[in-house]
């Protein structure tokens, strides 16, 4: 397997020095002061690519290998008007990473949002902070502070007064917090920030669009695009929706097994592949992380290795847990992961992800999620887990 490490660019607060310092060989980076729909230049991939690598000539080695991601322009998931010189860029983006050997690309197919939480430094009894997604509070936010139009429909009546409480909980701050939580941009989103009016008109632009209605738009992509990923040697590999279920009245068509047999149904070319992300895939209890590990093989391109803790009374509440301490199977996922790489004679790229915020990086400024310590103690463990089965399996 491929360490790799994710890298938001200069004002990352983890540098590069640092990340070297992990172990980690391979760089997953994005050029993410481009305007979403707008071409990357091969000069900017070019230079970009020449920061992360400039102290190979005297350090160890460490390479731009893995893209995360291109944004999908959301008028190319509405197939609107114009929308195919969208596809113009994104396929000119690809044609110049691939001129630069950058191969394996991570995107996805959300609407309007992208991976999605409610708490953003929730504290757990040890002391560290991780990310988490109320069910409650999102609730809340939908019904009472956006006021989405029918919103009402999409709740039950439990669900209802559930969310009303939670709301009524909140001060003036906890409402800010949360509304910037889930609409304002977080580092690593391949979506605008929004006001709460340009969210609603967002939202509203996908009225009439069903799951049905997004999974054509995304076979109609990926038709045109396939082809030049094909001829340049790239691997595609979607990311789940996060979570992975519908939100906001908004379709989400990457969430199960499921869809994934009807993407590679539909497009079964070799470029067409997955990023197993275990944490969001794991977000779903029907989901069978081990078996999805073993079933998908030849199209697994790139994995995140996270786990989360779902709530006992309300399955769609979690929160991130430690790497080896969820409730996935993480072990069984990395023997099945190593097993692949065994009988295709490929590796594939894997990275930590979503650490806990721990340690002497609890008062420092950091990407949520993307803290150093966490992120390392993540990395060492699997970096464990892996030793030990390949030493144990061969």
């Amino acid at each position: 397997m491929r360490e790799s490490w994710r890298w938001f660019g200069p004002n990352d607060p983890v540098s590069l020095d640092e990340i070297r310092q992990t172990g980690a060989t391979d760089i997953v980076s994005a050029l993410h002061h481009i305007p979403i729909g707008d071409a990357w230049p091969i000069e900017a991939i070019r230079e970009h690519k020449a920061l992360i690598e400039a102290g190979n000539n005297t350090d160890s080695q460490m390479h731009w290998t893995v893209v995360e991601s291109i944004p999908v322009h959301d008028d190319i998931k509405l197939a609107a008007p114009g929308h195919e010189q969208y596809i113009e860029n994104w396929i000119t983006t690809l044609n110049n990473l691939a001129a630069q050997g950058i191969k394996t690309i991570c995107y996805n197919f959300m609407p309007v949002i992208d991976w999605t939480r409610t708490d953003l430094k929730y504290k757990l009894p040890n002391g560290v902070y991780a990310l988490r997604f109320d069910q409650d509070r999102f609730a809340a936010f939908d019904l009472f502070i956006l006021e989405r139009e029918n919103a009402k429909d999409d709740y039950s009546a439990d669900e209802l007064k559930r969310a009303e409480t939670s709301f009524k909980s909140m001060t003036e701050d906890d409402i800010a917090q949360l509304t910037r939580t889930i609409i304002a941009g977080l580092p690593g989103k391949m979506t605008d920030a929004y006001t709460l009016d340009d969210f609603r008109k967002a939202l509203a632009r996908y009225a009439d669009v069903d799951h049905d209605v997004l999974r054509s738009n995304l076979f109609s992509f990926l038709g045109q695009v396939l082809p030049h990923a094909e001829s340049s040697g790239i691997e595609l590999a979607i990311h789940p929706d996060d979570p992975p279920w519908d939100m906001f009245g908004l379709p989400r068509i990457i969430c199960t097994p499921k869809d994934l047999d009807v993407l590679f149904g539909q497009l079964p070319s070799p470029a067409n592949g997955m990023t197993l992300c275990v944490g969001t895939y794991g977000s779903r209890p029907d989901n069978d992380l081990p078996q999805m590990a073993l079933d998908y093989g030849p199209r697994i391109h790139f994995a995140h290795l996270r786990g989360v803790s779902r709530d006992a009374d309300e399955p769609r509440s979690f929160y991130e847990a430690n790497h080896l301490q969820s409730d996935i199977d993480m072990v069984g996922v990395i023997r099945h992961l190593l097993g692949n790489e065994r009988a295709l004679k490929r590796e594939i790229f894997i990275r930590p992800d979503h650490g806990h915020q721990m340690m002497a990086d609890i008062n420092k400024t950091a990407n949520p999620g993307y803290s150093a310590i966490g992120r390392m103690k993540g990395l060492a463990e699997v970096r464990g887990v892996i030793k030990a089965i390949s030493a144990i399996d061969g």
